[in-house]
C-alpha cells in the first residue's frame, strides 16, 4: 500500500519498477494492463536469455572450424556475425521497454500525488491507449528501420573488422576471424599495391563527384537563364528536348554512349574523320585521361536537364521588379545573373547540391555502364580497380568477383565516414527540422 511520504515512496516505486518490470505497477499503482504487459515482456526476454547467451558468444568468436564435419554441418561465421548483431537490437529495444516501464511507473504515482486516488481499470486503459497510440504507430516503423536499415549498416562496418575473404576464410567452408585495424593499415599504407590503388579511386572519386556535381548543376543553371531570357514561342520545345536526356533510364543512355564512342567503330569517331576534321581516331575511352573526360562530359548531357528544370523554378520566384530596377540602374545582363540571380538561386537549391555531389560518390551507373572502370592501369592486375572506377563501382568488383568482402567493407566505411557530415548538414539546415525543433 502506498504511504504518504511522497520522496520515500517515490523512491520506492523506482526501485520495485528498476527490479522487475511492471512489478510497482502492480503492487502499488493497481494498473494492471501495464503492469501484464511489461511483466510479459520481461519474462518473454528472461526464456530467451539462453539463447541470447548463445548468439553472443557466436558473435564474439565468429565459431571454430570442424575440418572434420560436413560442410553444413559447420559453423557460419557469417550467419553469426548477423545473428549476434539482431540480438544485440532486441536487446537495445528491451532496454528501451525498460526503461520506459520505469518512467510509467514514477508517472503514475506522481498522478495518484497529484489527484490522490487511483483511477479505475476502465480508465487506466483509455488513458493507456492514448498516450500509447503514438508509440504503438511509431513501433513497428522503428523496428523495421531497426532490422533493415541499422543492423546492415553494422554488419557492414563490422566486416570490415574480419578477414572475411577468398581463398582462406569464405563460410562455411573456412571461419572467419576478428582482425581489428588489420584492413585498414593495408589498405590506407600496409600493402603498397592496394593503398596505391585505394589512393587513386578515392581521389578520381572525389573529382568526378565534385565535377559531375558542379557541371550539371552550372550547365542547367546557364540553359535555364538563356532559356527564361528567349520570347520565342519555340522556347517550350527546347525546354521538352533538354529534359529527354534525364527522362531516359540512365542505362540505356550510357550503353548507347558507349558505342558510339567506341575508338574503332564508334559513329562519333566515324562522323569526325568523314568530315576532315580529325585523321585518326580519338580515344575516348582509350586512356584513363580521357575515359575521365569522357564520364565527366556525358554525365553533364544526361543529369544538367534536372538542374534545369530546378532552376527554372527557382527562378519563378524571383520578382520581376528586382530586375526591372536593376536595368535602370544600368546593369546589363551579366551583372544580373551574377549579383541576383545567381545568389538566389544557390540559396535555394543548396541543399539539393549537396545531396547531388553525395549521389554522384555513389553514382555506380554512370561509370559502371559507360566504361566498366576501363581501361586498365597499374595496379589494376592485383586491385582491379581501372582508370575509370570510383569507390563504390571498385567494391562492385571487390565482392563479385576478388570476393574481398573485407576490403569492400573497408571502402564503404570511408565513403560513409565522408558522406554522414554532408547529410547530417542538409537535413539539420532543412526547414522541415527547424520547425520540427522549435
Amino acid at each position: 500500500m502506498i504511504l504518504k511520504d511522497d520522496a520515500s515512496d517515490m523512491k520506492r516505486v523506482t526501485k520495485t519498477a528498476s527490479l522487475f518490470m511492471g512489478l510497482a505497477h502492480l503492487l502499488y499503482l493497481k494498473d494492471y494492463v501495464k503492469g501484464v504487459f511489461f511483466a510479459l515482456c520481461e519474462l518473454v526476454f528472461l526464456a530467451c536469455i539462453p539463447l541470447t547467451v548463445k548468439k553472443i558468444i557466436g558473435l564474439i568468436t565468429l565459431g571454430s572450424p570442424h575440418p572434420e564435419l560436413p560442410i553444413k554441418m559447420r559453423d557460419n561465421s557469417i550467419f553469426m556475425l548477423i545473428d549476434g548483431i539482431l540480438i544485440i537490437a532486441v536487446i537495445a529495444i528491451f532496454v528501451i521497454v525498460y526503461v520506459l516501464s520505469v518512467k510509467s511507473a514514477q508517472n503514475g504515482y506522481a498522478e495518484y500525488c497529484r489527484t490522490g486516488r487511483f483511477k479505475n481499470q476502465k480508465e487506466l486503459f483509455d488513458n493507456a491507449m492514448g498516450k500509447s497510440f503514438p508509440i504503438f504507430g511509431l513501433a513497428p516503423g522503428f523496428v523495421m528501420v531497426l532490422v533493415f536499415v541499422v543492423v546492415p549498416l553494422i554488419f557492414s562496418i563490422a566486416v570490415a573488422f574480419t578477414n572475411y575473404s577468398d581463398p582462406s576464410h569464405i563460410p562455411p567452408n573456412n571461419t572467419v576471424d576478428w582482425v581489428g585495424f588489420q584492413n585498414f593499415v593495408e589498405l590506407l599504407g600496409g600493402q603498397k599495391t592496394w593503398s596505391v590503388g585505394f589512393l587513386r579511386v578515392a581521389v578520381w572519386t572525389l573529382i568526378w563527384a565534385v565535377l559531375s556535381t558542379f557541371t550539371c548543376y552550372f550547365g542547367g543553371l546557364i540553359v535555364a537563364v538563356q532559356l527564361k531570357e528567349i520570347n520565342f514561342r519555340i522556347a517550350p520545345v527546347f525546354r521538352f528536348i533538354f529534359i529527354l536526356p534525364y527522362a531516359v533510364p540512365g542505362v540505356v543512355s550510357m550503353l548507347v554512349w558507349k558505342n558510339l564512342l567506341n575508338g574503332s567503330f564508334g559513329i562519333v569517331n566515324r562522323t569526325l574523320m568523314a568530315l576532315g576534321l580529325i585523321s585518326n581516331p580519338i580515344p575516348w575511352l582509350g586512356t584513363p585521361f580521357m575515359a575521365q573526360f569522357t564520364c565527366v562530359m556525358v554525365n553533364l548531357w544526361a543529369g544538367f536537364g534536372y538542374f534545369m528544370l530546378l532552376s527554372m523554378g527557382t527562378m519563378t520566384a524571383i520578382s520581376e521588379d528586382m530586375n526591372e530596377a536593376a536595368k535602370i540602374d544600368g546593369a546589363n545582363r551579366r551583372q544580373i545573373f551574377a549579383k541576383i540571380t545567381l545568389p538566389l538561386v544557390l540559396y535555394q537549391t543548396m541543399p539539393l547540391i549537396i545531396m547531388s555531389f553525395a549521389h554522384n560518390v555513389n553514382n555506380f551507373g554512370a561509370i559502371y555502364f559507360l566504361t566498366g572502370g576501363a581501361p586498365a592501369v597499374s595496379d589494376s592486375t592485383t586491385t582491379l580497380a581501372g582508370g575509370t572506377d570510383i569507390l563504390v563501382s571498385w567494391i562492385y568488383k571487390l565482392t563479385v568477383t576478388l570476393m574481398k568482402y573485407n576490403y569492400a567493407s573497408v571502402i564503404a566505411v570511408m565513403i560513409f565516414i565522408v558522406l554522414a557530415p554532408f547529410a547530417i548538414f542538409n537535413f539539420r539546415n532543412t526547414k522541415a527540422y527547424k520547425e520540427g525543433s522549435v
